[in-house]
């Protein structure tokens, strides 16, 4: 085991670097594109009620990512990582940290405000927080292409 924690690369964070990604991109596209749409489509759930599911679920889903991202930046700091994986990586964890830090916090008092009765609910915010998981999106495919690409370019025969 100390030979995986050691400051050169190893199995467990090339396979980090390729799995990571991978999950988080499915994470994305399970809960933003296809959970949170239909969500309000189902028979008998209300706007309060659907907020209020939201908010616990994408609560979640962003510890989750951070989680990823703190484990994603650990294995990226292991030698023998391209410059452009580590720039598509730190892209990443950007977009995480402005997504979860400032985005989500907005969301959550515009929520509060519709739960409230002080607000109708309609707000631009859902928009920066989808464009910002289109960014993931885009750039969990290009960590994925860009380790893959060098997993199998090292891999023994």
């Amino acid at each position: 085991m100390a030979h995986f924690l050691s400051t050169g690369d190893s199995r467990l964070a090339a396979g980090a670097r390729i799995i990571l990604p991978a999950v988080w991109l499915g994470l994305i596209i399970g809960i933003s594109l296809i959970e949170a749409p239909l969500k309000f489509t189902a028979p008998g759930i209300t706007i309060p009620l659907g907020l209020g599911i939201g908010r616990l679920v994408f609560g979640v889903m962003n510890w989750v990512e951070l989680v990823i991202g703190v484990i994603l930046l650990w294995a990226m700091l292991k030698n023998g990582v391209g410059r452009a994986y580590r720039s598509v990586a730190s892209g990443l964890l950007a977009v995480l940290i402005i997504k979860v830090v400032v985005i989500r916090p907005l969301l959550n008092r515009r929520t509060d405000a519709v739960l409230a009765g002080i607000d109708d609910g309609g707000s631009a915010l859902h928009l920066f927080y989808i464009a910002a998981d289109g960014l993931l999106i885009v750039g969990l495919v290009a960590a994925l292409v860009l380790a893959v690409r060098r997993w199998v370019t090292i891999r023994p025969q």
